[in-house]
């Protein structure tokens, strides 16, 4: 797809898809004057500060600073790159997408996430199929009974089995996908593995799988649980181009709405845990693939709830796990509680014997992870003044790791306070987070903010002038503003107004769905959330006097660099002691000045 043709695929879909209809899918929205206001989706709150400008296309927080226009919901909120959120709306409003020509490299990588794709879903059925068969699928449908699994969750999260290599071989898979894929497609897709011998093996045997959904929907990977003796007891499949286990929570797709229902997700450990959760009515449940928790499974659980509980077992790796992962969720900005269940029990086994109204209560129960983890530090060491010191000296990283200083300066206060100790103990740099990335002294202000914060008021009436009146760019650009613009963020921005003017139809909130950096996409916000910058009727009226204004300032500018030019032309021929050349040159000059004079009483804009 050409840039021009992608600029006009961009502007028809915007101009489709209305950014309130879009965002209401999601978000509860109440109208407030001229725009919409809710709570926000992307970070935990009581007080609606999330604002969607229907006039203006596009949304903006007070809470957490996330804004931008239809694009940026889509792909923040179903967490898709551009080209997929494109794609999402323009199915969703039935417009029609030029394609784009794929480099090799780019057309290889789709061919293959496709074909791995495909590999799953005809993999994820022939184990259905063997579940479901009288004979190879008995010991895992006894097994299932066994552990109170009803038929209904069997084919909801679509379980299977793969029977043990006794009964059908080392390559039963193999064989049954053999007639439409090769065993090396098998085994890109994590579903078989390459002996020593140098011949292929199903990679899962005595195993019933899920099927691990991603965020499409698609069947990305299996996890595994045995059957009977052996070891590991779970196995997942191996990464790939469409598997990532520190980004794939089991779950979160067929729970999305429940978690985003409840604005809670509950993590456990196992798959089993889950489906068992699941299957007596506590259904806002995720759970990580043979990994802990990870800070992109935090990233990825936020855009779906306020509050995370860990549901963890109470023995010694249960603790560990629960403050291993304390970090990320400061990290991340995500409210976080703990709830371990009484010793002996796991969730399956706990949900089974108490039902699902004593997990709720467990859960509802749960600890605040800041006071979890000081009264695991407490129990772990003491409070003699060694204990103390031990315990100052873990909690100190985790201080450091919250970004909310209110939120950090209260966690001093309260460990102070528990401990008998005063804020000095934690040091200044836990009560003060370094602000930026390398803990070193920062700018007085990053150079691409600074790049628009510091225009000149002649620099902000042109710029508001091209933002809020784009249709007048073009005469504006032909007559040579970018030439004399000296600002050279402003010259960029300029130049992405061109491009998307190109495809017609350009508005002043088009520009949020440009190559934008932070400070210039706070900066064009800041421009648009201003009620009476944007042009109302009585000042479109003088739009043209405007333009007419600046047009002439433009040709001024033009003729004063001319004049410029023409000096040091003047000085370098005097040098050369070109007496003619300086005679003409001088002649050239006074002519200029000359016709200049007219417009050269405006005053810059």
């Amino acid at each position: 797809m050409s840039l021009l043709a992608q600029e006009e695929a961009k502007l028809a879909v915007k101009e489709a898809a209305d950014i309130v209809e879009v965002i209401g899918q999601h978000v509860s929205l109440k109208r407030t004057g001229g725009s919409y206001s809710g709570l926000c989706p992307f970070h935990g709150e009581k007080t609606p500060s999330f604002s969607v400008h229907p006039q203006k296309q596009f949304f903006h927080c007070f809470g957490c600073g996330e804004s931008g226009d239809v694009f940026s919901f889509v792909m923040k909120y179903h967490h898709l790159d551009f080209p997929e959120a494109l794609q999402m709306l323009a199915k969703q409003y039935q417009i029609d997408l030029p394609e784009r020509q794929l480099t090799k490299e780019e057309q290889a990588r789709l061919e293959l996430r496709e074909l791995l794709y495909a590999v799953n879903e005809l993999a994820a059925d022939s184990y259905s199929d063997t579940l479901q068969d009288g004979r190879l699928g008995l010991p895992a449908r006894q097994y299932l009974q066994q552990r109170q699994v009803p038929l209904e969750a069997v084919a909801q999260y679509r379980l299977g089995f793969a029977p043990h290599p006794g009964a059908v071989g080392w390559d039963f898979l193999l064989r049954a996908l053999a007639t439409k894929y090769t065993h090396e497609t098998l085994e890109k897709a994590g579903l078989a593995a390459l002996s020593n011998k140098g011949s292929y093996y199903d990679r899962f045997r005595s195993r019933i799988l899920f099927p691990l959904q991603d965020m499409s929907g698609r069947v990305a990977a299996f996890g595994g649980r045995i059957i009977g003796e052996g070891m590991p007891k779970y196995m997942n499949s191996p990464e790939t181009i469409i598997f990532d286990k520190s980004r794939l929570l089991f779950g979160l797709h067929p729970h999305r709405e429940t978690i985003r229902a409840k604005k809670q997700a509950i993590v456990v450990e196992g798959n089993f845990d889950l489906l068992l959760l699941a299957v007596h009515g506590v259904k806002n449940v995720v759970a990580p693939l043979g990994t802990a928790l990870t800070r992109q499974h935090l990233h990825a659980l936020r855009g779906y709830c306020e509050e995370v509980v860990l549901l963890f077992d109470a023995d010694a790796a249960g603790l560990k796990a629960a403050m291993r992962s304390i970090p990320f969720f400061l990290a991340e900005k995500i409210y976080g509680r703990v709830a371990l269940l009484p010793k002996g029990h796991d969730p399956d086994s706990y949900v089974r014997e108490q039902g699902a109204a004593a997990v709720e209560e467990l859960v509802q129960s749960a600890e605040p992870l800041a006071e979890f983890a000081l009264a695991h530090l407490i129990k772990l060491h003491g409070q003699t003044l060694d204990g103390k010191a031990k315990i100052v000296e873990e909690l100190r990283p985790l201080l450091q790791e919250a970004q909310d200083p209110t939120q950090r300066e209260l966690m001093v206060a309260h460990f102070c306070e528990k401990l008998g100790l005063s804020s000095a103990s934690f040091g200044r740099q836990a009560a003060v987070r370094p602000r930026n990335a390398n803990n070193g002294p920062q700018s007085a202000m990053p150079r691409h903010l600074a790049g628009l914060r510091s225009l000149s008021g002649q620099e902000k009436q042109l710029f508001d002038f091209v933002l809020f009146y784009p249709e007048h760019i073009g005469v504006l650009l032909e007559a040579g503003l970018i030439e004399v613009v000296s600002n050279q963020t402003i010259k960029r921005l300029l130049g992405l107004m061109e491009g998307q003017s190109l495809a017609g139809g350009l508005q002043p909130e088009h520009l949020l769905s440009a190559d934008l950096d932070k400070g210039e996409r706070d900066y064009v916000l800041s421009r648009l959330m201003e009620e009476h910058a944007m042009p109302n009727d009585e000042q479109t009226e003088l739009a043209q006097d405007l333009l007419n204004r600046l047009l002439a300032w433009v040709g001024w500018k033009k003729g004063r660099f001319e004049l410029e030019r023409l000096q040091l032309d003047i000085e370098e021929a005097e040098r050369a002691g070109d007496k003619v050349r300086v005679l003409e040159l001088v002649t050239l000059k006074a002519s200029k000045r000359a016709t200049g004079v007219e417009t050269s009483w405006l005053a810059e804009p």
